[in-house]
């Protein structure tokens, strides 16, 4: 406690807290604009710290990874579109109430909901930051098919009104993975002899374009008279009572913790990512709901555990990081390599031998969790004049922003075929009643399923050790018991619909 209260007092002198001030900006803004992802903006950060002491720099760079990380439910509660992966659930909720006239209490569930999740993420990472991670060293490929396999039962909690058609996004999501090199061989796959096939389809642009091109073609087909995108009009609002959306956040104890946890765990484990995070403690908080019929309607639940989980995700991708110099995603990997420009080697050994940085890291991160609110409270007035625009102005400054996002991925105009190619793709679900998230998921999932079974293989060609392995299969088995429950659930909505329809009188003759 004593070092990390003197690092806290290192960070709240005015350089240092202006530096991360400005890292939290960078962050929101990257976050919030689709496309310009968590990465990028870090990256783009990178540079200025190298001029700046180890710890200040440092702290600099979890700030943005903070900020980006709760930045990108402004876009998906404003507009319905992710502005980053980790947004994806927020989205299915968010955007519902906002278009039923309560944007203000969409957006700052969202917040306080990452703020506090984050929060409750450092605990762990200051008190069991190594064990957790040795925890973590013991998953094989084994285990991280079946992890794959339980997020991907997800597809039947998120088919909407047709089962049936939740399936098919979902193989689709799966298929399209399959096209490109294969991820262990690179042996090309459905390209056709196309050389802009041999790549694959990349995650984000396949992102924007569903979520963001169909949207607004969807919103331009609806639309009349000139009213603002998502159903903000120019007389809303952002005002809430904080302290009644706090109220809102601890009344779901349960929701909060337990998601807090799936973001804390999924971060751990290296290179599954917030999105997987995410989506699962979406999943979860449904499966548990009294009333599951109404998620996707615009209920608090499910931003309070989509929210809660993206962001503790962040504090547990630290822990491997500093734990054993293993990156759990591209944000941590490069602030990895700017711990090592200083000098610094993470590792088991890194908290005993390198204190002061590394207490320095935890006050960065419980310290950029109130320096987030404060910057978005700052910055929502502006997102709402935006987003309050007739839809003939916004539509193109949106499009304009997701062309530019797809193409900054790698730089190349391919990458913006693809947005358009799945921008189509996504209306045309749109309107024909096929879901867009199992799509998503299917997408987010593919890769990872198949390299993991791959290596598993090539390790051992017992395929009963999916099974045999305790940590697998009670993996694969919550699987299928999740993918029942999901039915269940939908069977016992059904019937409860048909029993609040009241039965015809018939005619008198």
């Amino acid at each position: 406690m004593e070092h990390l209260l003197t690092a806290l007092g290192t960070l709240l002198q005015p350089g240092a807290l202006f530096a991360m001030t400005a890292g939290i900006v960078a962050g929101v803004v990257g976050g919030a604009i689709p496309g310009i992802t968590v990465t990028m903006a870090i990256i783009l950060t990178l540079p200025f710290t190298f001029g700046m002491p180890p710890l200040e720099g440092l702290a600099t760079m979890i700030a943005v990874f903070v900020g980006g990380s709760s930045g990108g439910l402004i876009s998906a509660c404003l507009i319905g579109i992710p502005g980053t992966p980790t947004t994806i659930a927020t989205t299915f909720d968010g955007f519902p109430m906002t278009r039923n006239g309560e944007p203000g209490r969409a957006v700052w569930l969202g917040i306080w909901a990452a703020c506090i999740g984050g929060a409750l993420a450092g605990i762990p990472l200051v008190v069991g930051a190594t064990q957790l991670a040795l925890l973590a060293m013991n998953f094989g490929p084994w285990e991280y098919f079946s992890l794959f396999i339980l997020t991907l039962s997800i597809v039947a909690s998120l088919a909407e009104q047709s089962f049936v058609k939740g399936l098919i996004s979902g193989t689709f999501g799966l298929f399209v993975t399959c096209i490109g090199s294969d991820p262990m061989m690179a042996v090309p796959r459905l390209t056709f002899g196309w050389d802009f096939l041999r790549t694959g389809f990349p995650f984000l642009p396949i992102l924007i374009g569903l979520f963001g091109l169909s949207q607004i073609m969807s919103d331009l087909e609806k639309t009349r008279g000139g009213q603002a995108a998502g159903g903000v009009g120019a007389g809303a609002n952002l005002t809430v009572s904080h302290l009644a959306v706090i109220r809102e956040i601890f009344a779901q104890p349960v929701n909060l913790i337990r998601s807090t946890l799936i973001g804390l765990w999924i971060g751990i484990l290296p290179a599954v990512g917030g999105s997987a995070a995410n989506i699962l403690a979406y999943d979860q908080a449904k499966k548990a709901s009294k009333y599951p019929e109404r998620f996707g309607t615009g209920i608090p639940d499910g931003i309070i555990a989509s929210e809660s989980a993206a962001n503790a995700n962040c504090g547990g991708s630290l822990i491997t990081m500093m734990a054993f110099g293993i990156p759990g995603d591209a944000v941590t990997a490069v602030m990895l390599g700017a711990l090592i420009i200083h000098g610094i080697q993470p590792g088991p050994l890194f908290v005993t031998t390198n204190a002061t940085i590394a207490y320095g890291m935890f006050a960065a991160y419980f310290l950029a969790h109130p320096l987030m609110v404060l910057v978005e409270w700052a910055i929502l007035r502006y997102a709402l004049k935006v987003v309050s625009l007739p839809l003939h102005i916004l539509a193109p400054i949106i499009l304009v922003l997701c062309v530019v996002g797809a193409f900054a991925l790698n730089n190349i105009i391919e990458n913006v075929w693809t947005f358009a190619l799945f921008g189509v793709v996504g209306y045309l679900m749109v309107k024909t009643g096929f879901p867009l998230a199992p799509m998503i998921l299917g997408v987010v999932l593919g890769d990872q399923i198949e390299t993991n079974y791959i290596r598993a293989m090539m390790t051992d060609a017992d395929w009963t050790l999916f099974f045999s392995r305790p940590v697998s299969g009670v993996m694969l088995a919550l699987s299928a018991l999740s993918f029942v429950y999901s039915l269940w659930q939908r069977r016992r909505a059904a019937q409860r619909m048909d029993s609040q329809v009241p039965a015809s009188d018939e005619p008198d003759f």
